[in-house]
């Protein structure tokens, strides 16, 4: 089953693994944001800090985590990580 994720509950991911990968919290207090759109779609968002950034593909629900040189440090896929919640009847 394939879980929709909120692009806020991925930014809070995102600081959270930021700072568990060694950022320090004025780094990620000045997280910056940007989305790709390719023909008209949002395909992916990347998030930047002065010593890592990240990306997350939303087509396929990956996200990952790269160091200033572009080294990949990790790697979730957010569809395996959540899990589903059910609507109440």
């Amino acid at each position: 089953m394939r879980v929709h994720m909120h692009a806020a509950d991925v930014r809070r991911l995102v600081v959270r693994n930021f700072l568990d990968l060694g950022a320090n919290e004025l780094d990620v207090s000045d997280l910056q944001e940007n989305i790709r759109i390719d023909q008209g779609r949002c395909v992916a968002r990347c998030y930047r800090i002065s010593e890592m950034f990240a990306m997350w593909m939303l087509e396929i629900g990956v996200l990952q985590f790269y160091d200033a040189d572009g080294e990949m440090l990790q790697t979730m896929n957010l569809f395996n990580e959540q899990q589903p919640h059910r609507a109440a009847a």
